[in-house]
């Protein structure tokens, strides 16, 4: 292999196992936090998305940073977060850039029918342009006839609609300026005739540097290879790829990049100086290893030689950390054969060869050898293994029951040497020592539908979080930023006491909504029609204030007292008049956990119609209906199916009766039927959601 760049060797005397640790399996339990070893965990702020959005939050659990996007998410330098975004209705996925307050700075999307970005990106400093670039995987699509040029074996096609991955640079004005594609590094023994058919007297195992591509029994197919995760490393210029099929590829960036001219570095790393200068995980795809199997009974396997399967976040270990250069990623465990699966973290050093020495080069894994791994646990019944001398560290649980994920997950090493992961399935992050310690656990209580403070036995993806960040209180990202805590994720989302309809004695009805952390819509309905909107903040526990949001003409205060659960007095006061009065309300209905179309609604067609949605704990819902800011309608009913709501006029049933139905999240429509026969249809969007 190519000697590219060299690292000090770092010795590693951690050794490989976990016996301190010991999980347990459950089927209910809390979300958050569970536990923080405040000595031993690395301190700092934990970066996770799910259903969605994207939450920053501190060792204790306490949000101090939220966005609206969240796809693996990372936060920058800048303190901006990049993500991966979708535009459902025009059919495109891109990147999108927001700044700390969540404002648009930069967005990209990728127009080319060919291309599909998925999974994985990173922005990095291109030190030929002197600037900023981002770097993103695509599967890029293969014709029948370029399958088949290729070498494909036509007894196995046809290959229309098959797939490669590809990774992509384009830089921030949006030029793409680097591309290297997969399909262009294949090698096969099928077709003589072909210009990439194994060399006269060769066989596949010459070849590591490139891929098989009649692999037996996975013919080429659409998202062939599924390349979930990628790594720049700045120091070598160099990029590695992981397949979930069980392998990850180190290709040259540097060396093919040619400043100025993308045609010709997009054809510089089509060529032999785009070939893998190292791969790790699988050598029985280039015939270098044994496949896993089952063996004679039936009841019993072997890995062979394969190392990882299923595997994601692939990275190497950052500069002036412990494991400095070494690759790290996280195995998940799939397709290994082994009895009783489960997920690793490896570290890997592809400098060592069979004598452990780090030769400063890339050593072909195979030639380092093998050592056979067994596990001291009779619980796994596992069977022995051999396992790759280039592994320096291993993290998994005792229990095999305790820490699996069989799909997406992250790994980060730590400052201090400890490792965050996020197994992703169960939305569980958790921080090791080296010697396999738990420090920090917390559980994702952000599910697809609510926020919850306790998880119930559910479907993989409930509360998934595809991977997690951890930056330390120097990180650049956080510096001269807000990072006062807010409180835990189900404190500020699950529906506050105060929410729900409150009714006064003179009939007087406070309709109150939370949206923000601190922040309340709160609907005064007098006599039954008149309408003011009041933006209302909690100054305390049991006490909220704020002001008229319409102010036409006048300005309304209002302030809302809790005395009990359940009891509260308002006090409404005219800023012009100086006219105040107080009642006791009761609350009459109590607003449950977030539904899907809770929050303000408007008609995308003139005139504008608003309108506010809530449900509530007994079944029921509210709609109203606000035509000019001033006067409303409100409709009471109840949610006929998850999408659909029907109710009439709360005040006269006989007037007029409502139909509510989302399509989704943010879109839907809602018809008025009036008692003389006359209907009125809008198309809604949701502006804000409640929380």
């Amino acid at each position: 292999m190519k000697k590219l760049f060299t690292i000090a060797a770092l010795c590693l005397c951690w050794t490989m196992t976990t016996d301190v640790v010991h999980g347990y399996e459950a089927l209910r339990g809390p979300t958050e936090l569970l536990h923080w070893d405040e000595a031993r965990a690395y301190n700092g702020y934990t970066l996770f998305a799910s259903a969605g959005r994207t939450f920053l939050i501190d060792m204790s659990g306490s949000l101090v940073n939220q966005w609206p996007i969240g796809i693996n998410p990372r936060l920058l330098e800048n303190g901006h977060l990049l993500s991966a975004v979708t535009d459902e209705t025009l059919g495109l996925k891109g990147f999108q850039e927001l700044d700390w307050e969540g404002n648009l700075i930069w967005e990209y999307w990728e127009r080319r029918e060919e291309y599909d970005p998925h999974h994985d990106f990173i922005r990095i400093f291109n030190t030929k342009l002197n600037a900023y670039t981002t770097l993103y995987i695509a599967n890029k699509s293969i014709t029948h006839d370029e399958a088949i040029a290729a070498g494909c074996d036509p007894a196995h096609g046809p290959y229309d609609g098959s797939q490669m991955d590809a990774v992509v640079e384009v830089d921030m004005q949006g030029n793409i300026v680097w591309e290297w594609w997969f399909f262009d590094h294949v090698v096969q023994d099928v077709d003589p005739s072909k210009a990439n058919y194994v060399g006269a007297g060769k066989s596949m195992a010459d070849y590591p540097g490139r891929i098989n591509i009649n692999l037996p029994g996975r013919w080429l197919k659409r998202d062939w290879l599924h390349c979930n995760a990628m790594d720049h490393n700045g120091a070598s210029d160099q990029i590695v790829i992981n397949s979930v099929q069980g392998e990850f590829y180190v290709i040259d960036h540097g060396n093919t990049f040619i400043p100025g001219n993308a045609a010709g570095s997009i054809a510089l790393a089509a060529g032999p100086d785009g070939d893998f200068l190292y791969r790790f995980g699988d050598p029985a795809r280039y015939r270098q290893g044994s496949p896993p199997s089952i063996l004679e009974d039936w009841t019993a396997s072997t890995t062979g030689h394969k190392q990882i399967g299923g595997s994601h976040s692939v990275q190497w270990i950052r500069p002036g950390l412990p494991g400095e250069g070494h690759f790290l990623v996280f195995n998940n465990g799939q397709y290994l054969f082994e009895r009783t699966p489960q997920s690793y973290i490896f570290e890997i050093n592809g400098f060592l060869d069979a004598d452990l020495k780090d030769t400063g080069n890339y050593v072909n894994p195979p030639d380092a050898g093998y050592y056979t791994w067994t596990t001291n646990s009779r619980d796994t019944h596992k069977q022995p293994k051999q396992m790759s001398n280039q592994i320096v560290w291993i993290y998994h649980a005792k229990s095999n029951q305790s820490f699996f994920s069989h799909i997406a997950s992250g790994c980060q090493r730590l400052p201090n040497g400890n490792t965050l992961i996020c197994a992703s399935t169960e939305g569980h992050m958790f921080e090791v020592t080296p010697q396999g310690d738990i420090v920090w656990e917390y559980i994702n209580p952000v599910t697809l539908y609510e926020v919850l403070a306790e998880i119930v036995d559910n479907a993989p993806m409930f509360n998934t979080a595809f991977r997690a960040y951890r930056y330390g209180p120097d990180h650049p990202a956080l510096a001269g930023r807000d990072l006062t805590p807010r409180g835990s994720i189900t404190s500020l989302s699950r529906k506050q006491a105060v929410d729900g309809i409150w009714r006064s004695s003179n009939e007087d009805v406070l309709i109150v909504q939370k949206y923000t952390e601190s922040d309340f819509l709160c609907l005064r309905i007098s006599d039954g029609w008149k309408l003011i909107p009041f933006r209302i903040s909690r100054l305390e526990d049991g006490l909220y204030e704020g002001d008229d949001i319409a102010a036409s003409g006048n300005s309304y205060h209002l302030r809302m007292t809790f005395t009990s659960s359940g009891n509260a007095t308002y006090t409404f006061t005219e800023g012009n008049t100086g006219f105040q009065e107080t009642h006791a309300m009761n609350l009459e209905s109590k607003a449950q956990t977030k539904a899907d179309a809770d929050g303000i609604w408007k008609s995308t067609s003139q005139p504008i119609q608003n309108f506010c949605y809530q449900s509530y704990d007994n079944g029921s819902a509210l709609l109203l209906r606000s035509p000019d800011g001033f006067s409303c309608e409100i409709f009471q009913g109840s949610e006929v199916t998850s999408s659909l709501f029907q109710g009439y006029d709360m005040f006269t049933p006989q007037a007029a009766s409502v139909e509510f139905s989302f399509t989704d999240h943010a879109g839907g429509t809602i018809t008025r039927r009036s008692a003389d026969g006359g209907q009125q249809t809008w198309t809604v969007i949701r502006l804000v959601g409640a929380q």
